[in-house]
């Protein structure tokens, strides 16, 4: 359990050092028209835009799941 915990982390941290490097050499070595395109004209905030994409997808999942599963479960007592 712990090895894979270990592995896991590793493979996470390695990931975003790789991302990190690439965000950094495609800010160095291209346009700045390409680099709109890429990264949007925000250039600083990519990351957090990004993450906030993937938490606003996951809750918006969580929450339809959560309201299928209400309505099949639910006896529509409440």
């Amino acid at each position: 359990m712990f090895k894979r915990l270990f592995w896991v982390s590793i493979g996470v941290c390695v990931g975003v050092v790789a991302v990190t490097k690439a965000q950094a050499y495609v800010k160095a070595n291209t346009p700045d028209t390409a680099r709109q395109l890429l990264l949007g004209p925000d250039q600083d905030h990519v990351t957090m835009r990004t993450l906030e994409g993937l938490v606003n997808e996951f809750n918006a999942a969580r929450r339809a799941r959560e309201a299928e599963l209400n309505a099949k479960y639910s006896d529509g007592t409440n």
